[in-house]
């Protein structure tokens, strides 16, 4: 067991048979014709679900038989029929205080009744020793959330070792554990944010956070079991689960039954577990627990889950999840009742220790290795070893794995199987980056023009993006644009006075009403916008002489619009060294460049030093070119990588060389939108927290929005004003870069969700609109000649823009997505578009200065 929950049931609720409040009438038809329905293998809906609760009798035989059945064709088609895991492992109480005051707990306790508010380090690798000793290969981490948030001994006990938070201290408990022992640190910290588990990834193969229930009011109501602990919000622990999903963490995550929740409430949770899972594809095990009371908690009095319940609640999440879930009962909590739990359908009994007690259920101990084997031969199974990352994710590895873990977990997986070699004793190993592997297609940027790309989709394309038919039901639809043509006349008004108030909350009617504009309306919406543009930057349309460099295609974020990204071992994918990055550097820059772009994939092999490691390459090389590289969202996960901070991160860029960043990985700055656009990517909060940590720093960025995919005007409005406030508080942004979506080979347009980019009126009014959205606070409006070509080029132009971007020299991720307007453009071809569009020519830096 790891993610073990105590609670209680609230006060005074009417329950049904196993403790759930009564959730209607079920009768025996109902249990009869759901059961059918499962055994023919159809989908349920909650009624359904709610129905086969119920079942006891012979019904829940027949429920049995058919849970069973699935879980025995998913154990086939895994490859080890009949084999139920476990993980041996030690439990590791780094600390039992806790922010929360959960009514049921009782492993959080209070400062004065612990020796200290952390057990220190020498007393963790103690633990972890003894437990390799004894042939243990997990050390499950459990913690109370965020203490030093309620607790001053708490915070005053991290200040005085340095250590910033308690996940700074987890992180570097979980280093030593591997290096000095090597069992397999779990961590179950609690909630967790996306940047969080970003930093915890690599020291952990797996980590996990119980759902416990989605019924809200027993968290927001007085009396319930969760009543006044922040951590405990069912839709905080939703988010939690998407973003480690996002992240690629191999999670668990399970249900708490008979707390007060209803049957349609445990039902709902089960839901909420299998979206997660079929979105995301990694929850790697699924725990039911049945609430146990304990004494002196103010749940004493509640009864306990009954047995029967449990055993329900295990087949029917059976049912629903399906046969590759992993599904797991506590083996210490079920009074003996082995056999009951496997003819549920459980395959796992989770982590049971020789070791060390069960902290959170002290009262109930784990049951004898040999006894739990027995008991499971009885039922016809083979007990086999497993680590704390299941094998699914084990033979995977990347994206599951952090490289600086791959030995860690090698040394004690059996090749084949990804289960546990049971001879193995752990070994403490260096926690270290891997060797740099560099080569593969470094040519690209040069053959994507004449060869081009070798498929349009990369390998696993299936099952990096998540489901498909999951990620579609998250599509919204437009809203209407404002309210007609009294809005559109006041959004043109509004125009000519008073552009950036159309930001104001105030005049949104107006505003969508503008991005709806067609015909005569665009004209002159078109024309507004460049008398503005006139007024405020003047005639010249201006442009840089640079080079892109892509040091690296190699990524597994998941990102559904990226054509560009390729895993390791597909035909396409390359790492450039530092010294062919800083080649390309000093042939830009015989070639008249003054600027570098430089931005990646998000490679789980790239060294945490590599970023640092080619800016100080290209200086060396180069010391006047001017480098501009790395997109917020390289910049957050190589900083959490790192383990330090965003700022500290950016003062390290900083002082090896780095000049400015873009304002890449904006897509649409509305998470609504960014969690269909990317399975992993960073969320807008985070892309906020970066740039104006840069901007803070003095490091200047552009700005971006992609548009033309599965957005519409609201958001578009929405992410210009996170644009604006940005500005309004940092005054960083150089320019506006809008990107239209290129579609041909793009992963969401080839699965059907996604349009084929951006009309013409909707390039057309995007331009025109961030120039006037942006007014007083952005002055140079960019279009992407490489997206557009060079018609639309001219067109935006003349609708606002005044800036053509750069020569770029090399283009390869809009050209990998589809875009057949070329790699690079000379100075004299970008002059010749702002010829056609009836405007001089002007060579700018990059922070739009003279060149000298």
């Amino acid at each position: 067991m790891r993610e073990n929950s105590e609670a209680g049931a609230t006060g005074g609720a009417d329950t049904a048979v196993g403790g759930p409040a009564a959730a209607g009438v079920v009768t025996g038809a109902g249990v009869h014709r759901a059961l059918r329905r499962a055994a023919t293998g159809r989908a349920l809906d909650t009624d359904e679900a709610v129905a086969l609760l119920a079942a006891r009798g012979d019904a829940l035989a027949e429920l049995f038989a058919v849970a069973a059945g699935i879980r025995d064709a998913g154990l086939r088609d895994a490859g080890r029929p009949g084999v139920i895991t476990f993980s041996k492992k030690v439990f590791v109480p780094l600390t039992r205080l806790c922010r929360d005051r959960c009514h049921y707990c009782t492993f959080a306790t209070v400062p004065h009744r612990l020796p200290a508010a952390f057990l220190d380090r020498d007393e963790v690798l103690a633990i972890a020793r003894e437990g390799a000793a004894q042939g243990c290969k997990e050390a499950l981490f459990t913690l109370g959330d965020r203490p030093e948030e309620r607790w001053p001994a708490a915070r005053r006990w991290l200040d005085e070792r340095g250590y910033d938070s308690t996940l700074d201290y987890l992180r570097a408990c979980a280093v030593a554990v591997l290096e000095e022992t090597g069992l397999l640190p779990h961590l179950n910290p609690g909630v967790l944010t996306w940047s969080e588990l970003q930093r915890l990834k690599p020291v952990a193969p797996s980590m996990g956070m119980m759902l416990e229930t989605t019924a809200t009011r027993l968290w927001s109501e007085p009396g319930g079991p969760h009543f006044g602990s922040p951590d405990k919000e069912p839709a905080v622990r939703l988010r939690v689960l998407d973003d480690a999903g996002r992240v690629g963490v191999p999670f668990t995550t399970g249900i708490l039954i008979g707390i007060g929740e209803t049957l349609a409430e445990r039902v709902d949770a089960l839901f909420a577990i299998r979206r997660a899972q079929r979105e995301y594809g990694h929850l790697q095990e699924v725990i039911v627990q049945n609430f146990r009371a304990k004494p002196d908690t103010a749940m004493r009095g509640m009864p306990d889950a009954e047995l029967h319940d449990l055993a329900a609640t295990v087949a029917v999440a059976r049912v629903l999840l399906g046969p590759k879930a992993r599904i797991q009962a506590p083996p210490n909590l079920i009074a003996g009742e082995y056999d009951l739990l496997l003819r549920a359908g459980i395959d796992d009994w989770g982590g049971v220790s020789p070791v060390t007690p069960d902290h959170v259920n002290p009262e109930r101990p784990w049951p004898q290795l040999d006894e739990l084997a027995q008991h499971t031969a009885a039922a016809g199974f083979t007990l086999r070893e497993r680590l704390t990352v299941y094998p699914e994710y084990v033979r995977a590895g990347d994206p599951w794995l952090d490289p600086r873990l791959t030995p860690h977990v090698t040394a004690l997986a059996d090749p084949e199987t990804g289960l546990a070699v049971e001879a193995a004793r752990p070994v403490g190993l260096p926690w270290q980056e891997p060797e740099e592997t560099n080569g593969g297609r470094v040519d690209l940027h040069a053959t994507i023009d004449t060869t081009g790309r070798t498929g349009d989709r990369r390998g696993d394309f299936d099952s990096v993006y998540g489901d498909w038919a999951q990620v579609a039901t998250r599509v919204t639809t437009a809203a209407s644009a404002g309210g007609g043509d009294a809005d559109l006349r006041t959004g043109l008004r509004l125009a000519a006075d008073d552009p950036a108030t159309l930001l104001d909350a105030r005049h949104a009617d107006a505003a969508l009403a503008l991005f709806a504009a067609d015909g005569a309306a665009l004209d002159a919406l078109c024309r507004l916008a460049d008398d503005v543009r006139r007024d405020t930057v003047g005639d010249d349309v201006t442009y840089v002489v640079n080079r892109n460099i892509n040091f690296s295609n190699v990524c597994y974020v998941g990102c559904r619009f990226c054509a560009f990204a390729q895993r390791e071992r597909d035909a396409d994918a390359y790492r450039l060294s530092v010294e062919q990055v800083a080649d390309r550097a000093e042939e830009a820059w015989a070639a008249g460049a003054t600027e570098v772009c430089m931005q990646g994939g998000i490679d789980p092999k790239l060294p945490v030093t590599a970023y640092a490691d080619l800016v100080r390459g290209i200086k060396r090389r180069v010391p006047g070119m001017h480098v501009h590289a790395f997109s917020p969202m390289e910049v957050v996960t190589a900083s959490a990588k790192a383990g330090v901070s965003i700022r500290d991160w950016l003062e390290q860029l900083r002082e090896a060389g780095l000049d400015t960043i873009p304002g890449t990985a904006a897509e649409i700055l509305d998470d609504e939108v960014r969690w269909v656009l990317t399975k992993g990517k960073l969320p807008t909060a985070a892309w906020v927290e970066v740039v104006t940590t840069a901007h803070e720093l003095g490091i200047r960025s552009s700005s971006t929005m992609m548009y033309g995919h599965v957005d519409h005007p609201a958001h578009w409005l929405a992410h210009f004003r996170v644009l604006a406030g940005v500005q309004d508080r940092t005054g960083g942004f150089t320019e506006f870069v809008a990107l239209p979506f290129v579609h041909t080979n793009a992963p969401i347009y080839l699965a059907g969700i996604a349009r084929p980019g951006p009309t013409r009126r909707e390039n057309r009014v995007v331009h025109a609109m961030a120039r006037l959205l942006l007014h007083g606070r952005i002055a140079n409006i960019q279009c992407s000649w490489v997206k557009l070509g060079d018609e639309g080029t001219v067109a935006m132009l003349r609708g606002g823009c005044n800036d053509l971007g750069g020569t770029l020299m090399e283009e390869t991720i809009s050209r990998m997505a589809g875009s057949g307007n070329g790699s690079a453009r000379t100075e004299e071809q970008l002059r010749t578009i702002a010829t056609a569009a009836g405007r001089p020519a002007r060579r700018r830096t990059t922070a739009y200065g003279r060149p000298s």
